[in-house]
């Protein structure tokens, strides 16, 4: 009463038989409803755990003791895994729906709706199925795997001998192609230095004779000017056929600055081995017929001569028999030759320039017989090119009733094309080969045209 009076006079005191009854109640259903299972179930767990103690205790009372300290100093002494929530609980219990280990505390607390199990009277059951996995899957797994892992090995190691005889045949091909690289430039160096040689000497063979050129078209010109500054008229009417003929022997050199000189200098000579051949009669020709081809002077550098005057010789052989080529100088380093075959047949030509063979020399020309042209006309039947004549013939082996002696469209023997009336080729442009004419002469094939 003192307190309701003094620290709970703001508050709603009733009396304790008032409310006793409802408070009563709800304790009671609390207890009933909550408490009484719990402590059924962990009645049934301790009961389960003095079963299994006392199961224990019978499985091992025939067990020797030994001391801890000697289990510790063999080493035959595992130390308790405990709960990482209660520390000091060892996990003893194994949960199935969880499957994990718990502690007791564990298994009455988070795991209390849960069937909780002892770890030793479990550890069969999971034990074998671990151990039934181990040999029926990973240790067939683990044998494959260390055999792959061998053959791994023995890959690597094919590798790297492999790799090693590589390396061998690398530096060994290195050292074979730096030698023939080192060869090849002395080759290079040498022939280098013998075309320098060639050059050189060729040099100093065009400067003796530029030397002399130009020594020569210094005399001429001091001897024609001397003869006429100092020569009397008499001297150089005397001396003017020799004057004329040495200046007319050098070349004109065009105007300089308004007056026509003379003297060329020709630095460049020609090279036969790149002169060309062109033309349509290096290749074949006709029998009786005249053929032609050009002959192109060219000097060391590829270059066309830009003048003429090059000893040329041209020769044809067929067998025993030797004919010489017509030669043309067209003034510009170019030549036409032309030659005329008696019969058809194989020939060889000759082309040479300072008796040397040009390019291509020596060379075959095939020549062909005579083309024979054809004496008739190129018709469809003799009906219709001699406009219905029944003398009108034709080479072709087509014939006509009720007297014609030629032939006609749909009729026997025509070939269905136009052809030749002189022989009955069927292409136009050929030769014409007389060989159905029976005792048919020319002269009736031309009266086909006549028709």
């Amino acid at each position: 009463l003192e307190c309701a009076a003094t620290f709970h006079r703001d508050h709603h005191c009733s009396s304790a038989h008032e409310v006793i009854s409802h408070h009563g109640d709800r304790i009671r259903d609390l207890v009933v409803r909550s408490l009484r299972p719990r402590l059924g179930r962990l009645e049934e767990s301790l009961r389960r755990v003095d079963t299994s103690q006392e199961a224990r205790q019978k499985r091992t009372s025939s067990h020797s003791i030994q001391s801890l300290q000697e289990l510790k100093s063999q080493g035959r002494l595992t130390r308790p895994v405990l709960c990482s929530l209660h520390p000091g609980q060892e996990l003893r219990l194994f949960c199935e729906p969880c499957d994990l280990t718990v502690c007791l505390e564990c298994a009455a607390t988070f795991h209390r709706d849960h069937h909780c199990s002892s770890a030793h009277e479990v550890i069969s059951h999971h034990g074998d199925r671990i151990r039934d996995l181990v040999v029926r899957s990973l240790r067939p797994r683990l044998g494959r795997l260390e055999e792959s892992l061998r053959r791994v090995d023995t890959s690597q190691e094919a590798l790297q001998a492999r790799a090693d005889t590589l390396a061998g045949e690398i530096r060994a091909f290195a050292r074979s192609y730096a030698s023939a690289v080192e060869a090849h430039c002395s080759s290079l160096l040498r022939s280098l230095e013998d075309l320098r040689s060639q050059r050189r000497n060729q040099l100093h063979l065009q400067k003796a004779q530029l030397q002399q050129a130009l020594s020569d078209v210094r005399g001429g010109v001091d001897f024609a000017e001397r003869l006429l500054t100092c020569g009397s008229d008499a001297e150089i009417l005397s001396a003017k056929g020799v004057t004329m003929r040495r200046l007319m022997n050098l070349e004109s050199a065009g105007e300089v600055q308004g007056f026509p000189v003379v003297g060329v200098i020709h630095a460049k000579t020609v090279d036969p081995s790149k002169c060309t051949i062109q033309g349509e009669g290096v290749e074949r020709g006709r029998e009786g017929q005249r053929g032609e081809f050009t002959l192109v002077c060219r000097h060391s550098s590829g270059e066309q001569m830009g003048r003429g005057g090059d000893p040329v010789l041209v020769s044809i052989f067929k067998g025993i028999s030797v004919m010489l080529g017509a030669v043309v100088d067209k003034g510009d380093g170019s030549y036409v030759v032309s030659y005329t075959p008696a019969e058809a047949g194989l020939y060889s030509v000759w082309v040479c320039v300072k008796a040397q063979h040009v390019q291509g020399s020596p060379f075959v020309i095939n020549v062909k017989r005579k083309f024979k042209r054809h004496l008739g006309i190129f018709h469809c039947c003799s009906f219709c090119s001699s406009g219905g004549a029944k003398e009108a013939r034709c080479g072709c082996t087509g014939t006509m009733p009720g007297g014609f002696q030629g032939c006609g469209h749909g009729h026997k023997g025509h070939p269905r094309k136009p052809h030749w009336s002189c022989c009955g080729s069927v292409v136009e442009a050929s030769e014409c080969v007389l060989h159905n004419l029976g005792s048919v002469s020319p002269r009736g094939h031309l009266r086909t045209v006549e028709l």
